[in-house]
């Protein structure tokens, strides 16, 4: 008869196979589960600016997150979303949108 100890650490460490298999199959979906941004850029460069992604607060980051790609370098950035020049360019987006 096998012990109640291996039978326990085959169970852990089935469930952190499982665990790890998900996280990997989420990511691989492009699902984030942390904030992209870690520093923002505030001064202005609209004109820059390729495309901007608004990414919503989530269960996986509490805060908006703005991201704009480059049109020359296709280097993404991080914008901080109160600075007043992004909130142009968010207004603007959004208005061109609902047209």
């Amino acid at each position: 008869m096998l012990s109640s100890r291996v039978i326990f650490s085959s169970i852990v460490v089935l469930l952190a196979v499982l665990a790890i298999s998900e996280g990997m199959s989420l990511r691989s979906l492009g699902v984030e589960l942390h904030c992209r941004c870690i520093q923002t850029e505030s001064k202005p460069i609209g004109r820059h600016i390729q495309k901007v992604e608004l990414i919503p607060a989530n269960s996986h980051c509490e805060e908006t997150e703005i991201i704009a790609t480059l049109k020359n370098t296709g280097q993404e950035v991080c914008l901080d979303p109160e600075a007043p020049w992004v909130k142009k360019v968010i207004k603007k987006i959004m208005s061109s949108r609902r047209r």
